[in-house]
């Protein structure tokens, strides 16, 4: 949930990049972290595991414009990608905004894919979160490995949609990130929604900021 403070005049959006283990997260943040200005980051901090890292660092945008006169400063953070730290996890994904399921697209990861994102799932209902309803962004990662699997079997398998129940949502809606693709369809009588998706190569940049800018939209919308 977002947090406002008047004094600043700005509004905290917290942002929560998930996924299983090695397949990107700290890798995107340390990215952007790199890329954003100086003077509008906050420090990162890194907290470590035996196997990985949880990071966390907050940056203002400053072409994100204002909302009703505050500007937008978003909290970025990983959670380990190891099944034994759930407990991390879940406290990570108290009071969340917006989340970045960033998936390791090899083939022999597409287990380990599905696990996590039932992870996720069932860790945002304990918090009384319906994660169909708040801002989500699907990242394949590792697009450029040989043994990256195509992108219809791994929406198949992490993405392949929820019924939409609401018949005023129930109307095709492109994808404008992937032409001839949508995001709500029909399919055998039924209406089907999906999470946004992008590819990316996270150790090259590529499709970082894309996927940041796509969360982060989805989150402004909510509050405006």
């Amino acid at each position: 949930m977002s947090m406002i403070n008047y004094a600043s005049r700005e509004i905290n959006c917290k942002l929560v990049y998930y996924g299983p283990g090695l397949g990107g997260k700290t890798t995107n943040l340390e990215h952007i972290y790199g890329k954003v200005s100086p003077n509008t980051r906050g420090k990162m901090i890194s907290l470590a595991t035996e196997t990985e890292r949880t990071l966390f660092f907050d940056f203002l945008p400053v072409d994100l414009g204002t909302i009703r006169g505050f500007k937008t400063r978003f909290h970025l953070y990983t959670v380990p990608g190891q099944v034994y730290y759930n407990a991390s996890r879940k406290l990570i994904l108290k009071g969340v905004d917006g989340i970045v399921f960033v998936a390791d697209s090899q083939l022999e990861r597409m287990e380990a894919n599905v696990e996590s994102m039932q992870n996720l799932y069932d860790n945002m209902a304990e918090y009384g979160y319906d994660l169909t309803k708040i801002p989500f962004v699907i990242q394949y990662n590792k697009r450029d490995l040989p043994n990256a699997a195509p992108i219809k079997d791994l929406q198949a398998a992490i993405n392949p949609g929820w019924p939409i129940e609401d018949a005023t949502q129930q109307k095709a809606t492109p994808d404008a990130a992937h032409p001839g693709e949508s995001l709500v369809e029909r399919v055998g009588g039924e209406w089907i929604g999906r999470a946004p998706y992008h590819e990316a190569v996270a150790v090259r940049g590529d499709g970082v900021f894309d996927t940041l800018k796509a969360v982060s939209k989805l989150v402004l919308k909510t509050l405006s």
